[in-house]
């Protein structure tokens, strides 16, 4: 099957599940699409025990499509450059010191203490698991999803501080995550070499740090360009141009994109950048041009995520497995978010129960299958996959689903 005709049919099932969502569900756009496409999947393999035409298909789509490849190469830079042009900088730099500790050291920590609970749980259900693999997962599993976390939680109506705190982290915590994930992968690939830790954090170093630095960049030349002419049409095409051209730039450079891209977006979208290079007109195309794409691209991820069902090996004890790493995860998240809110707790004013609320709010999304896509056989690949794949549809739906009520009951057990 061609690009042409996958992108077709993508495009007209996301139209059609979309409008579905907008006119009955009435769900977050993440949470709709998911739960429609699960459904319209279930009922597709349900059919095809007594027809398989449609479900073979529906398979040759799935399989036609370089998930990984499209998410973390194409996809991924779209979408966090996006969410960061619309998200709050001044609240954001007040915040910036619990967000840059829940990026670096709450991933970090959370890495070690989901892979370590794994590898003593997963022998429980009958699996024998390297611990370098346990890693492997929990640095898959630990990053939040920004995709995910942006689009419910602009309904979910928390705090802005805290949504800042939430928001900031899934920004930043999935470029480190995948920083992580590829350092852990290549000792993992090649466990009898010899790697030292400069060359880990050599590598951590140039990923993170020079993502960051091409980031301001791309700001600052987007920035200089924009503020020298009054043309929407160029303008809007000069922050598209920022985000392709970096990517490659990124890509090329071993420099992590997803940092580049937040890092772009933050500064092209603050309130100093907007009234000093964009005039009302253009900001309005340029807010409505990426609104459109962030919408557009995250329609066509949930349709892919919640399709991806057909491939996985549903085996009964991979699912049971994937219903044990959830209050794994949810335990993990809520240590690794406990020393970093105590420090930064009594110099900043933190909404009470922050912990409990970041934990349930900490979604998984696309990035953790798209990252447990790139897994080898020998790493435990189809087994990490469905336990993925579980962990990310029950926090997109029942977390998602739930997560405003949470916010509020929280705050008003405080508050009342």
């Amino acid at each position: 099957m061609d690009y042409y005709t996958i992108a077709s049919i993508l495009v007209v099932l996301s139209a059609l599940f979309g409008y579905i969502n907008v006119r009955f569900l009435k769900l977050p756009i993440t949470i709709g699409l998911m739960i429609i496409t699960i459904v319209f999947t279930v009922v597709v393999l349900i059919i095809g025990q007594y027809n398989d035409t449609l479900l073979l298909r529906e398979k040759a789509l799935i399989m036609g499509i370089d998930f990984e490849t499209v998410l973390l190469d194409i996809m991924l830079s779209f979408l966090l450059f996006a969410g960061a042009l619309h998200t709050n900088f001044a609240q954001l730099r007040v915040q910036r010191g619990p967000i840059l500790a829940f990026a670096t050291f709450g991933v970090l920590v959370s890495t070690f203490l989901v892979g370590t609970a794994m590898y003593y749980l997963l022998p429980a259900i009958g699996f024998e698991v390297t611990y370098i693999n346990c890693l492997l997962f929990g640095a898959l599993i630990s990053p939040t999803d920004p995709i995910a976390v942006l689009g419910i939680l602009k309904k979910a109506g928390a705090p802005k501080k805290l949504e800042t705190k939430i928001v900031g982290e899934s920004l930043f915590n999935d470029g480190v995550g995948v920083v992580v994930f590829l350092t852990i992968f290549a000792i993992a690939k090649n466990p009898k070499a010899k790697i030292e830790f400069s060359d880990i954090a050599t590598l951590f170093g140039q990923e993170v740090i020079g993502g960051v630095a091409l980031g301001l960049l791309l700001g600052y030349v987007t920035y200089q360009l924009m503020k020298s002419i009054d043309n929407y049409e160029i303008e809007v095409i000069l922050t598209l141009a920022a985000v392709m051209g970096g990517t490659l730039v990124a890509d090329r450079l071993h420099l992590s994109a997803p940092l580049a891209m937040v890092t772009a977006g933050l500064i092209v979208g603050n309130d100093t950048v907007r009234k000093g290079a964009m005039s009302e007109v253009t900001e309005s195309y340029v807010d409505k041009f990426w609104e459109l794409l962030d919408v557009l691209l995250n329609t066509l991820l949930f349709v892919m995520i919640g399709m991806e069902m057909l491939v996985l090996t549903l085996e009964k004890n991979y699912l049971y497995a994937g219903l044990l790493a959830i209050p794994v995860l949810l335990m993990c998240r809520y240590l690794s978010l406990w020393l970093p809110i105590r420090i930064f707790a009594k110099r900043l004013d933190f909404v009470p129960r922050t912990n409990l609320i970041m934990t349930w709010g900490g979604l998984r999304g696309g990035i953790s299958i798209a990252l447990a896509l790139s897994l080898t056989a020998e790493m435990h690949r189809e087994l990490f996959l469905v336990i993925t794949y579980v962990v990310v549809v029950v926090s997109i739906v029942v977390q998602g689903l739930t997560v405003e009520p949470v916010i509020k009951k929280l705050t008003q057990v405080q508050t009342g």
